[in-house]
């Protein structure tokens, strides 16, 4: 059971970190004008429902990246709420959810 929660914790820290990373690059592509219009939010919704959205709005805020994107800055607190919920009820139930039969 322990490894089942040192698993998910390294998960978590994985998504949080690819989603800094992936802000700072879409950040870093548009200051430097190489990717004009292609920063897309799909990659930031993807990562946010997948347990990143916590990061994606602090990272925002620190580069001050896409603050003015009136969806991403209602999505993804509402996306991390969502989150936060998930993953007390999972580390409450213990993962029983997971375990078949």
């Amino acid at each position: 059971m322990v490894l089942l929660y040192i698993i998910f914790a390294v998960y978590i820290l994985a998504v949080n970190f690819y989603a800094v990373m992936l802000v700072k690059s879409q950040r870093d592509e548009s200051v430097d004008g190489e990717g004009k219009g292609k920063t897309g939010d799909g990659k930031l919704i993807l990562t946010a429902i997948l347990g990143g959205a916590i990061s994606i709005y602090v990272s925002m805020f620190i580069m001050k990246y896409r603050i003015k994107n009136l969806l991403l800055m209602v999505l993804m607190p509402v996306i991390a709420v969502l989150n936060i919920y998930l993953c007390v009820v999972a580390f409450r139930s213990g993962f029983t959810f997971f375990v078949v039969g």
